[in-house]
Parts: C-alpha cells; sequence; structure tokens
C-alpha cells in the first residue's frame, strides 16, 4: 500500500484526494505502530527494566506524529502544495531529530 500512495501523490500532487490516499495510508501505519507497541508491552514482549516513561513517550510520539499528520492533511483544503510540505517536514523531522539528539549514537 505504501508504495501506492506514494506513487499516486507523486503523478498527481496538485490532487486532493491523492493526498488523502497517503494520508490515509500513514494513518493505518501509525495505527498499527501503536497497537503493535501497545500489544508488545501487554505481552510482555519487551523487557521489564525499562522505565515507564519510556513507553508512555513512545505512545506520545505516536500520537503526535499522527496529529501533526493530520493537520497536514486537513491543510490540504487550503492547498495541497503546503500540506504536501507540512507532512514532508515532519516526515523529516522524525527521520533526523533522534540522530541528531545525541540519543541515537550507540554508547
Amino acid at each position: 500500500m505504501v508504495p501506492f500512495s506514494t506513487s499516486l501523490l507523486a503523478q498527481f500532487t496538485s490532487f486532493r484526494n491523492a493526498l488523502l490516499v497517503y494520508w490515509v495510508n500513514i494513518l493505518a501505519l501509525g495505527a498499527i505502530l501503536y497497537w503493535s507497541w501497545v500489544c508488545a508491552i501487554g505481552g510482555g514482549l519487551v523487557k521489564a527494566d525499562i522505565p515507564p516513561q519510556a513507553s508512555d513517550a513512545i505512545k506520545r510520539r505516536i500520537l503526535i506524529a499522527q496529529a501533526l499528520y493530520a493537520l497536514g492533511a486537513g491543510l490540504a483544503f487550503v492547498d495541497v502544495r503546503w500540506s504536501i510540505a507540512l507532512i514532508a517536514l515532519v516526515q523529516l523531522n522524525y527521520v533526523f531529530a533522534f540522530a541528531f539528539s545525541g540519543r541515537g549514537a550507540a554508547e
């Protein structure tokens, strides 16, 4: 589904529906990621020695990203180009923020 929605958006950058298909895909992936984390925690698949704040931070990070993506999708009703730009910036933030925070390097 990811290659299809990405290709659709790349071919039809000025169409709101292409962007909404792309966003629904991102929403589905975020929901699956959140659900997987909750199931992993509930099923005891995560080390017991992680602090409870870590699990909360992961869930919060997923929810904040989804809220920002939804904001980007909503922006499509104003201008599709601005919407694509915001979604791309959110994605870049989540790609590079961890690497530049100093927490991404192995110690």
